[in-house]
């Protein structure tokens, strides 16, 4: 089995003054990949990206992941293609729905974000290629578009998805696909088998798992109890990826009943073996091997609550084992 590509995430919580010191560092200290996120109100992460890019050597950036209907697909393309013609193989742009909410709120909810997802990758991706695309769709509508640069090495197009449809589309329509954490293995070994149904219906042979987990270590058992509460808050939301766990109604009763905090202090320890990177050292390269076995082509640690100083944690306890 190939082992993995190991990412860090520069949280959008993280001041953009931080990144190029954060970027550095991650890449001295070992990490083959940086992802960025392009959540609302926060930063750009194509600005964000392009400075990482110019600031550092070999490290690979991703972008997990700009929302599809908030670009025009060309100018997409265009900003894309900037970046992987001057850092050729080190940008992994990633697409996605968005948050719902802040889709509405900001006038960019589609009427189909399936559909809006699909086109925008399909209608990138041609343009990336150095095709003249003319495409009508049901959300992106061009005619006799074409890049004059293009980029002789293509980067990737990833998709960002939890559920079902857009797992299969994924596999349809990218070239890999993001998970969000609250992943746990059993979770990613069921998220490849609709990614592999999707690919088997477009034709595509090749898919790279980008697999993000909640993350904290150190030596004195601490690690364990923030991670408790971080996926006890998470788990309101987080019902795709409980379900191949089989503890759906057992996590949301268990937050329903007691509340996050307490409902944190009870969980047992398989779901924050399952559903974290966390606790000793020993306890966090165990939980990284498990997310390889089950498929993760990268795994990407999370910075616990957006807390800057756990990448220093990862390259003190983790980086020396996993490298």
């Amino acid at each position: 089995m190939p082992k993995p590509a190991l990412g860090v995430i520069f949280h959008p919580s993280f001041p953009p003054e931080m990144l190029v010191d954060y970027a550095r560092r991650a890449e001295a200290g070992g990490f083959d990949e940086l992802w960025l996120w392009e959540d609302c109100f926060w930063v750009g992460a194509l600005t964000s990206a392009s400075v990482v890019l110019a600031s550092t050597e070999r490290i690979k950036v991703g972008i997990g992941l700009m929302p599809a209907t908030v670009r025009n697909p060309l100018f997409a393309a265009m900003e894309i293609c900037t970046l992987a013609r001057l850092y050729p193989g080190r940008f992994l742009p990633g697409f996605g729905h968005g948050v719902d909410g802040w889709m509405k709120q900001i006038g960019a909810a589609p009427k189909s974000s399936l559909k809006a997802l699909e086109e925008t990758v399909i209608t990138v991706r041609g343009l990336l290629k150095g095709e003249t695309i003319t495409f009508n769709g049901d959300h992106v509508h061009v005619e006799n578009l074409k890049l004059l640069h293009p980029p002789q090495v293509v980067p990737p197009l990833y998709i960002g998805g939890m559920r079902e449809k857009t797992l299969r589309l994924a596999g349809r329509a990218g070239d890999g696909t993001i998970l969000t954490e609250m992943s746990s293995p059993a979770y990613v070994r069921w998220a490849r088998g609709q990614v592999d149904a999707g690919m088997t219906e477009g034709k595509r042979t090749d898919n790279q798992f980008a697999v993000f987990v909640q993350a904290k270590v150190n030596t004195d058992g601490s690690a364990r109890a923030a991670v408790r509460e971080v996926l006890a808050e998470s788990m309101s939301w987080a019902q795709p990826h409980l379900q191949p766990l089989g503890i759906v109604d057992d996590a949301q009763a268990l937050v329903r009943e007691h509340g996050v905090q307490e409902a944190a202090r009870l969980m047992p320890e398989e779901w924050v073996d399952a559903l974290s990177v966390s606790g000793t050292p020993e306890q966090a390269v165990e939980a990284v091997h498990k997310q390889a076995e089950a498929g993760a082509d990268s795994i990407i640690l999370q910075p616990l609550k957006g807390d800057a100083s756990c990448l220093d944690a990862y390259v003190k306890y983790l980086m020396p084992a996993l490298k």
